[in-house]
């Protein structure tokens, strides 16, 4: 049986995510235990490309302070160059990806991260993401969150970003 604070939580993220914003994630508690089935997915941020999934599990990343948001993201599935004001932890638990850096998208150029592998990334650093797989991951940052695509097109929120990654003219 679920608590009556998991509840209301797991209720708030779907509310929140259903918005086009986060939820906010219980904070004010001293601790936070959420076993994996607890887990409530719903749809990534506006800020990523259609086909993601995300959790908020603590905190709020619209807002500052620390954050832990989990991110399903299917086999290729594609994020364009971009960069973020903030620094970012990421671990993947799940799947594997292919990380490249700078301004221009190269598949040639990736690094390949798989289940257990861990990245950081400072803020206004350039960097693209390929899905070999799908892939679990975990972004631990501070508040407010948000991607700065280096080219404006390529940013979903805006409706004229492509949907897949033919076409982009990326290297292979």
């Amino acid at each position: 049986m679920k608590s009556k604070s998991a509840v209301c939580a797991m209720g708030a993220l779907a509310i929140g995510l259903a918005l086009g914003s986060f939820a906010r994630a219980e904070t004010d508690v001293s601790h936070k235990l959420l076993q994996p089935q607890d887990i409530q997915w719903g749809p990534g941020p506006a800020a990523l490309p259609g086909g993601a999934e995300a959790a908020v599990l603590f905190g709020d990343p619209n807002k500052d302070g620390l954050f832990a948001l989990r991110v399903r993201i299917p086999k290729d599935y594609y994020i364009a160059p971009h960069t973020h004001a903030k620094a970012e932890v990421v671990t993947i638990l799940s799947g594997r990806f292919s990380l490249g850096m700078g301004s221009k998208a190269n598949r040639a150029s990736t690094q390949h991260v798989g289940a257990g592998g861990f990245v950081s990334i400072q803020p206004e650093i350039p960097h693209y993401v390929f899905a070999d797989e799908e892939t679990v991951l975990q972004i631990t940052s501070t508040g407010p969150w948000g991607i700065n695509y280096v080219d404006p097109k390529d940013d979903p929120r805006l409706n004229i970003a492509p949907r897949h990654k033919e076409g982009l003219g990326l290297q292979d």
